[in-house]
């Protein structure tokens, strides 16, 4: 394998991982909802299956969530841009995210707080920890339901999450998830070949 070589320069510690799922996270409750945008999210274990999302103090959501202990994941597609950007930079104490953008809510499966209809998936958390970190505190929850699209599932039942036009947020800005290049194992993986039944002369 030859691959490109970079020459670098070293800077201090700083955030820069990416890309980052820009996840649409909602909060209270059905009759009273907040949703807002967080990057600094991810899975932290299979089994059990454990999330994390990272919010600063003085976010609106801060609270109900610390105060509920629920929140929901809704991964959010390119179609969802201006939503995703919108409820990044406004807050819930000033207007209505959701009236704002034509976001729509309805009940969870296993939790207090709302999924968002438009998301493809929605994962339900609850909060087991919350970690002080300095600028933002890190809630550690397990993932107790997981709600899927039916319109993205093959006739295998398989969930066909390449079909959703996935957003992703990188260096500050919003792209949309670009051709497969491979599947995880593809490198490893033996071909099948299928037998060829020589036929008599």
């Amino acid at each position: 394998m030859s691959f490109t070589e970079y020459t670098k320069e070293s800077w201090k510690g700083s955030v820069i991982t990416s890309p980052l799922p820009p996840v649409l996270v909602s909060c209270g409750t059905e009759e009273k909802p907040n949703v807002l945008t967080v990057a600094w999210t991810g899975i932290l274990c299979t089994q059990p299956p454990v999330t994390y999302i990272s919010l600063r103090k003085e976010r609106f959501s801060y609270d109900i969530i610390k105060d509920s202990g629920e929140f929901v994941i809704n991964l959010p597609t390119a179609e969802l841009v201006r939503a995703v950007d919108y409820c990044g930079v406004k807050s819930g104490r000033d207007t209505d995210k959701l009236k704002d953008t034509g976001l729509k809510v309805s009940k969870a499966s296993e939790v207090t707080a709302p999924i968002i209809v438009q998301s493809p998936v929605n994962v339900e958390c609850r909060v087991r920890e919350i970690v002080p970190l300095g600028t933002h505190d890190m809630f550690i929850a397990d993932i107790v339901k997981v709600d899927a699209a039916k319109e993205l599932l093959d006739d295998k039942g398989r969930l066909a999450l390449e079909r959703a036009g996935l957003l992703a947020y990188a260096h500050g800005g919003y792209f949309p998830l670009g051709a497969k290049l491979g599947s995880f194992g593809f490198t490893v993986r033996k071909n099948k070949k299928k037998k060829k039944h020589s036929k008599g002369k």
